[in-house]
């Protein structure tokens, strides 16, 4: 008998060493650096002090909208976002909900596998020119205008033209200047579409630009590359600036647009207590941040801080971990931040449970309400009054 365990234990042992061989010489689908962060997370302390302001919403549209991720309002008091499985829609000032349209095709499997977002779409950026149009930044089809009422789209800019040769692979963040119907918009990444954020998030690239378009001479120009997951941006008052998020490395960015420093960056914060998604004014002159991944550290560091400067782990761990089951590693906590005109943060709205919601997007306010957006939670949260 003991002669077949030893037999069975060195056979078991020789399988085990043929797999871990077979793995390590599989081909990894990312090709990460290292990184250096700039230090453990920010304490909780201050301005970041928990609280649960955000626990005071309430959720409209369960199982109806799937990730509302960006939102923009008109003069009549409609709001509209877009959704996971590619559709825009209208929220009306009775709280009405309407389908616009579909970004791409209509298919049952729309916003169930993300494998079939390229045929679907997926609308991020969301705002209305002025001519009362939607423009749109869809992540797989380009810059989109959109007649709110009809739902007639019109193509601008495709992801095949890109900009300088090379294509866009995942349109993100979009705003519009006032002034002149300038078009802004981000494109996280060259290489990775938006059904594949995780691994661009884990291999940490900086194949993102900022790159503006001008509707009336259809041109596109980048005003900004080698930039880490760039996602959300925003406009200043006056416009003489834009701050934009670096999702994937936890900080935000100022680039002048008018003055002495135009046409150049500079970096307002760093090393964030999490993962900055969108950025929007708020209706009192400040900043609003949402967070999509909060950044805390308790008995381990975070997952992402500890794994930064090892590209061979994060090789081996694209290799085995389904895109998936990243989701388990994430925190179920929400967090808003607000800052000031100098980027300095003066206030956070928490929920440390995610009894209301998580991984935040977008914190949009419109005729005292302010939406906070997702983009994959299958509902609409809303706080009905904005507590200072």
């Amino acid at each position: 008998m003991s002669v077949f365990v030893r037999f069975g234990k060195r056979s078991l042992l020789a399988a085990l060493f043929a797999v871990a061989v077979g793995v390590y010489l599989l081909p990894s689908p990312i090709d990460p650096k290292p990184h250096v962060l700039k230090g453990p997370p920010p304490a909780l302390e201050g301005p970041l002090a928990p609280n649960k302001r955000l626990q005071k919403g309430h959720r409209l549209f369960t199982g109806q909208l799937h990730g509302p991720e960006s939102f923009t309002a008109d003069e009549e008091g409609n709001v509209y976002t877009g959704t996971v499985d590619g559709k825009l829609w209208r929220i009306g000032p009775d709280d009405s909900l309407t389908l616009i349209t579909h970004m791409g095709q209509n298919l049952p499997e729309c916003g169930s596998f993300t494998d079939f977002e390229p045929m679907c779409g997926r609308p991020h950026g969301v705002r209305l020119d002025r001519h009362g149009q939607l423009i749109v930044a869809d992540s797989y089809f380009g810059l989109h205008s959109v007649d709110p009422k009809t739902g007639e789209k019109t193509l601008l800019l495709p992801n095949s033209e890109g900009a300088d040769g090379v294509p866009f692979a995942f349109l993100n963040g979009l705003e519009i200047s006032s002034q002149t119907g300038m078009i802004y918009f981000t494109d996280s990444s060259s290489r990775w579409g938006r059904r594949h954020v995780k691994l661009e998030v884990i291999e940490l690239n900086s194949l993102g630009r900022l790159l503006s378009f001008d509707p009336q001479t259809k041109t596109v120009t980048v005003l900004l590359d080698s930039l880490y997951m760039p996602n959300g941006i925003a406009l200043s008052p006056d416009e003489d600036f834009l701050l934009l998020a670096e999702t994937s490395i936890g900080r935000i960015l100022r680039f002048w647009l008018k003055g002495p420093k135009a046409g150049t960056k500079e970096i307002l914060l760093d090393n964030m207590i999490g993962y900055p998604d969108n950025i929007r004014l708020s209706d009192h002159g400040t900043f609003l941040v949402g967070i999509t991944t909060t950044r805390f550290r308790k008995l381990m560091p975070p997952f992402l801080d500890l794994i930064a400067p090892y590209p061979a782990v994060k090789r081996f761990l694209a290799k085995v971990i389904p895109l998936s089951w990243y989701n388990a590693l994430l925190p179920r906590y929400a967090l808003v931040l607000e800052l000031g005109l100098d980027g300095q943060i003066i206030g956070t709205l928490h929920d440390p449970e995610g009894r209301l919601t998580w991984a935040i997007s977008d914190v949009f306010q419109h005729r005292g309400r302010t939406y906070l957006g997702s983009t994959d939670l299958p509902f609409l949260p809303v706080l009905e009054d904005w507590e200072s």
